[in-house]
């Protein structure tokens, strides 16, 4: 009886012991069609004591750990289907690898559609999925980008990354001329999948943007089948669009198809008051401006995936979009002296009309191999676009009267022709090891015919032909490797630009030829299953656009111009960040803190000539430095109710000298953007945003804080095969912009208004057929 009793011992301290002991298991997550990896994918192992969940890092791969015993492994993503395991036996340490199928549930298709807006947070970049997102319904890219972290779109459609306008926009990760002068307003907000922001690129990046990337994904179909959507809008001011999304996808091919018809009515108002002080002479003026824009245009999205075999894919699209602007702007000056004693009036009109015509052609090639995430892809893309810019101005002196009236006629007809080619490689040397490496060229040729009439006689000095070539090569190598908790991916990368500009009177020939190396570093440390800490390193460029180079522009209004400077030179940016990524129960955390260090940062002065009107050019001045902390959090606090917070503090310090005279200016602000979702299903769903940004001093002009909120509420009819959306757009009608420049000699206000508030209704209706034996297509074809 005691040897027994004295067994029954050990063998239950044997037993404690093994069910102590913890053992690993560990894979990676694939794509079942393509053999990619997918990063981010959610694994549980579970029992009936304990749960334990992790994501697979950017690679694919996960870890876990757990005692000896029973469990059930389950493997989730976003549009694949779910995949459990029910038996594991873990007594040992283990590998299994899972791949994942796509989800193409052809039986109630709302189940594929996002339910709502969310951000991913990546190793090397944020991912705002665009799903059913009210506040934007009805709208453009620029409102798609108002709603993501740490992006901002002024009323002027300039685009800035942590308060920060010196930032790349791409779309499909190619540039496009769409993402210059407003042109994203030319994109309905229906057309976009996601957008990504990178604050600090990889080398596998372009090194063009000092703040980092905003990459727009537009939408390709992913469903079996035939699917499509109809999207319509009306608003009051005018804004009406309509907008249709269809698809169909088989086997060997998938299809796909946007189109889309915007109409939309702007009216502005703005209004300055200058004080000049001319050699002991006062001079006052009030100005105010009143106008009428009209917009209207379509676009065509074409394109198509062949899938040669399981290994290789072909894809082409076709984007075209035309674009007429027709503008009515009213300027009336009220000059007075000291004594503010009115002593003349102005009245000046201008009509102006500028259609747009943009295509993009482009074909990719992606080759996929045996060996998990090697992958071979190839781009090229071409781009031509014309642009016919019309300026009809009438001014007349109201005051004393003067009946003559002057007449000021402008055009500029500018157009381009882009080819851009790019080739990467990616290669897993190991387990944990991975090599890539490409080449890429961006070659364009710009045109600009500018030639201005008045009173019938051509001014010589407004009149020049200019051409503008950019051509530029890159190639990069970066090397990524785990260590344990440990991630590091290290790269170089070369670009060799080529510039010229000049103009057909030889008044400037400029030709600037540099070659630059562009190192990069991103370490990564899994503190725990859900917290990595993340520091990165990257120089970056920012090369002149056009419009900073061309020292000839539009005309409305000779008091207040802007003008390019052609001799404009690069800047260059160092950029260091540290990151912290958790989530932890309902919340979602994402605080950082970074720096940057700018040389020959651009900075507009503005100057005023001997006539007491002023000009606005861009230089290069000194440097800047800017550091700041950033914080992003989501808090799920219910199933009906989503909070979410993005807050961002700078500092920043500026100085430099240009013609003599120092420039310098140092402050703080800080940009903050509040967002609610509320949602009862089957009953009504709620979205408000409320986004502020504060005071700023640049070297020569202040700008005052602003603010502004949107409201949306939505409903669903027909088992979401129907979507009603109202939109409340500025709700306060408090976007405003007011600055204020104070100098020696003169003290200038300005208060510009644009889009005031608008209310927008939109109806959507999403419909599909079930892919059946008779849409199959034989093989080969």
């Amino acid at each position: 009886m005691k040897q027994f009793a004295l067994l029954m011992i050990l063998l239950f301290e044997f037993t404690a012991m093994a069910q102590s002991t913890e053992f690993t298991i560990k894979g990676k997550v694939t794509d079942l069609k393509n053999k990619q990896s997918l990063p981010y994918a959610t694994v549980i192992l579970s029992s009936s004591q304990t749960k334990k969940e992790v994501s697979t890092d950017a690679e694919g791969n996960y870890i876990l750990k757990s005692n000896a015993g029973n469990y059930q492994l389950t493997v989730e993503f976003m549009s694949y289907k779910t995949v459990t395991i029910n038996t594991i036996e873990l007594n040992k340490d283990l590998v299994k690898d899972i791949s994942l199928e796509e989800n193409i549930n052809q039986l109630n298709e709302v189940n594929v559609i996002a339910e709502k807006s969310a951000v991913e947070l990546k190793l090397d970049k944020k991912v705002f999925n665009v799903g059913k997102d009210i506040l934007s319904r009805g709208g453009s890219a620029n409102d798609i980008l108002n709603n993501v972290p740490s992006v901002n779109v002024d009323i002027a459609g300039v685009i800035s990354l942590r308060g920060n306008s010196s930032v790349t926009v791409l779309i499909n990760g190619k540039p496009s001329m769409l993402t210059a002068n407003n042109g994203l307003s030319q994109i309905s907000a229906a057309n976009i999948e996601k957008v990504e922001v990178i604050t600090n690129p990889s080398a596998a990046y372009e090194a063009q943007g000092g703040a980092g990337i905003i990459n727009i994904i537009l939408k390709k179909n992913s469903m079996q089948g035939f699917n499509g959507s109809i999207q319509a809008s009306i608003g009051t001011p005018a804004k009406h669009n309509v907008n249709a999304n269809v698809s169909y996808k088989t086997e060997k091919v998938n299809l796909f198809s946007n189109i889309g018809y915007r109409y939309f009515d702007i009216y502005a108002n703005s209004k300055q008051f200058q004080i000049n002080d001319n050699n002991g002479t006062t001079t006052i003026l009030n100005q105010y401006n009143d106008s009428k824009r009209n917009n209207k245009g379509y676009n065509i999205y074409l394109g198509g995936d062949y899938y040669i075999n399981e290994k290789n894919t072909l894809t082409g699209s076709y984007y075209r979009s035309k674009n007429d602007n027709s503008d009515n702007t009213n300027y009336n000056y009220n000059y007075a002296n000291a004594a503010n004693v009115t002593d003349s009036i102005i009245s000046r009109s201008e009509n102006y009309k500028e259609p747009q015509y943009y295509n993009a052609l482009e074909l990719n090639y992606v080759k996929t191999f045996d060996k998990k995430d090697k992958k071979w892809t190839t781009s090229l893309q071409y781009d031509f676009w014309n642009d016919d810019e019309n300026q009809n101005i009438n001014q007349q002196k109201v005051y004393p009267l003067q009946p003559e009236i002057s007449n000021l006629y402008s055009r500029d007809i500018e157009s381009s022709n882009d080819i851009f080619i790019k080739s990467d490689y990616v290669n897993p040397i190991s387990e944990h090891s991975k090599i890539e490496m490409g080449i890429r060229s961006d070659l364009r040729a710009l045109r600009s015919d500018y030639y201005t009439i008045l009173d019938g006689i051509q001014q010589e000095q407004f009149t020049n032909k200019l051409k503008y070539d950019e051509n530029l090569y890159s190639a990069y190598f970066q090397f990524g490797s785990k260590i344990k908790k440990f991630n590091y991916l290290l790269g170089l990368r070369s670009e060799l630009s080529d510039i010229k500009i000049s103009d057909a009177k030889n008044t400037f020939n400029n030709s600037k030829n540099y070659i630059n190396l562009f190192p990069t570093v991103h370490l990564v440390y899994n503190l725990t299953e859900k917290t990595d800490l993340q520091l990165s390193y990257s120089k970056r460029i920012n090369r002149p656009r056009f419009w900073q180079l061309n020292p000839f522009s539009g005309l409305s209004d000779l008091r207040n111009l802007t003008v390019g400077n052609p001799d404009l030179d690069p800047m260059f940016t160092n950029s260091f960040e540290f990151t912290v990524l958790t989530k932890q129960g309902k919340f979602s955390i994402n605080p950082s803190v970074y720096y940057q260090h700018t040389i020959n940062f651009f900075e507009y002065i503005l100057k005023r000539t001997d006539e007491n009107y002023f000009v606005s050019t861009p230089v290069n001045l000194d440097s800047e430095d800017r550091y700041g902390a950033e914080f992003s959090a989501t808090y799920s606090a219910a199933a009906w109710l989503r909070l979410s917070l993005d807050f961002n503090y700078y500092k920043y310090k500026q100085q430099g000298n240009y013609e003599g005279v120092a420039y310098n200016a140092e402050d703080q602000t800080w940009l903050s953007n509040f967002r609610s979702v509320i949602k009862f299903p089957k009953i009504v769903s709620g979205e408000f945003s409320f986004r502020y940004r504060g005071e700023s001093q640049g070297v020569q002009t202040l700008r005052e804080p602003q603010y502004s909120a949107n409201l949306g509420l939505n409903r669903d009819f027909f088992e979401d095969k129907m979507s009603v959306t109202i939109n409340v757009n500025n709700l306060f009608n408090s976007q405003i912009t007011k600055t204020k420049t104070r100098t020696e000699f003169y003290y200038l206000e300005s208060e510009f208004k644009s889009q005031g508030r608008y209310l927008n209704l939109t109806v959507i209706y999403r419909f599909n057929r079930k892919k059946n034996d008779a849409d199959r297509l034989p093989d080969g074809m």
